[in-house]
């Protein structure tokens, strides 16, 4: 019930903080902060589109991620707002990515997609310089919104940090949160634990204890959670004992109100009377995300039968379409 006390208080928190994601008058301006606008809505909807599909139509935490769900796409204007964007900034990815979230749970404007298809043959779009990380997330965004992708996955994959199998003592910080995604770009944001290479999962199965342990230790709990979310997605997950007792880690670190802070140390205990907030929206929301998604990912991980948890793909092949 840990797990599940967790993803419940932080999915309360994000309701009652709804309208901070909403998007204000400055999402569409030239010189708008995307960081603080669309990035946090796409992130909710991701969150909540992958909760969604992990959890029972009959759960009361499905009907609150699926009313979320809706809320966010109301703030998109159905979807309308997305053919708007690419008129304004036609080589952005970000409209893209943020959109696969809501394609990814059937939310969908066919208009955007058309003329996303058209864009994505240009060579000027394929040939957008980003980091391999963000390149691959774009190539999942097109896959997930319908659209052929305008590369290869194991390519892609193979100029990643983690496609290297790096020596692990290289981890830190912005390697954890690059690694992190690679493994939600292969999966589909924990969806098929077989887009793991087998080569990938046997790596993480060895060495993500001793990084989440780091993290855990250093209160870095957004990457702690993210990197929880990644035990969950893997084919085989690390031994139960590691996972519960960085879950008692991470519980205490969440707030009265259901937050959890971004790092640092934790300024009230959890199970306490949800008074004034602690924490500063930013420096919150999207850690207090990341252990909802976590979570979810490793309620349904726990419930699927061992012959499907531990069908890892060969390597060099990407996630399933």
């Amino acid at each position: 019930m840990l797990v599940r006390d967790v993803e419940a208080a932080a999915l309360d928190w994000v309701w009652t903080h709804r309208d901070r994601f909403a998007l204000g008058d400055d999402a569409l301006a030239a010189d708008g902060q995307v960081n603080r606008t669309w990035k946090p809505l796409g992130e909710l909807t991701q969150v909540c589109a992958s909760v969604s599909r992990c959890t029972p139509p009959g759960d009361p935490l499905h009907t609150r991620v699926s009313e979320l769900l809706d809320f966010a796409w109301q703030q998109t204007h159905r979807g309308e707002l997305f053919p708007l964007m690419q008129t304004l900034e036609p080589f952005a990815t970000y409209p893209l990515e943020v959109y696969a979230a809501f394609a990814s749970a059937g939310l969908r404007h066919p208009g955007y997609e058309e003329s996303a298809a058209v864009l994505t043959r240009t060579r000027g779009w394929r040939l957008t310089e980003q980091y391999p990380t963000r390149r691959l997330g774009v190539l999942e965004a097109e896959r997930r919104s319908g659209i052929d992708p305008h590369g290869d996955v194991p390519q892609a994959l193979g100029r990643t940090w983690l496609g290297g199998l790096p020596e692990p003592w290289t981890f830190e910080r912005a390697a954890g949160y690059a690694l992190t995604h690679v493994v939600f770009h292969l999966t589909d944001w924990g969806r098929a634990a077989r887009g793991v290479p087998a080569e990938l999962a046997e790596y993480l199965l060895h060495w993500l204890p001793p990084w989440l342990d780091t993290c855990l230790d250093a209160r870095m709990w957004d990457l702690s959670c993210e990197l929880l979310a990644v035990a969950a997605s893997l084919p085989r997950p690390p031994e139960p004992a590691v996972l519960e007792d960085a879950w008692r880690r991470v519980a205490a670190a969440q707030s009265g109100s259901g937050a959890i802070p971004e790092e640092g140390a934790a300024q009230d205990a959890a199970g306490a009377d949800p008074g004034p907030d602690p924490y500063d929206f930013a420096d919150c929301y999207h850690s207090t995300l990341m252990a909802a998604f976590a979570a979810a990912l490793a309620t349904a991980a726990a419930a699927r039968p061992p012959d499907v948890r531990h069908a890892a793909r060969p390597a060099g092949q990407g996630a399933p379409g």
